[in-house]
């Protein structure tokens, strides 16, 4: 017969799997940051200063020193998910700037 976890464990349990879902969040959205910024480089465009600022958040790891914005951008995401469009070879640059568009002023008004 299987022990019953406890109140301290299943704790533990929901605190390490939010916390692998925030760190799989940072980690992608570092990825694209790195991605835009060298498709604006590889292009020779200028980017917009909010895209960039999304961008430079992750690429910065500014959200070791602002506590509680990652939760922000985190659910900002889920957001972003449900009310976009899939991504598609056609749309999948524009989705990604809005994204970090996105991030940019949630951060703004979120006094990051």
């Amino acid at each position: 017969m299987a022990k019953r976890k406890t109140a301290e464990e299943r704790y533990q349990l929901n605190l390490n799997q939010q916390k692998r879902k925030i760190d799989d969040f940072i980690a992608h959205e570092t990825e694209w940051a790195n991605d835009l910024l060298t498709w604006y480089r590889h292009k020779k465009i200028d980017m917009p200063f909010d895209e960039y600022r999304g961008c430079a958040y992750f690429i910065n790891k500014e959200y070791l020193n602002k506590t509680g914005s990652i939760t922000l951008l985190y659910h900002a995401h889920l957001a972003c998910n449900k009310e976009l469009s899939a991504f598609t070879k056609e749309n999948a640059f524009d989705v990604v700037r809005y994204k970090y568009k996105t991030y940019a002023h949630v951060l703004s008004k979120g006094g990051y």
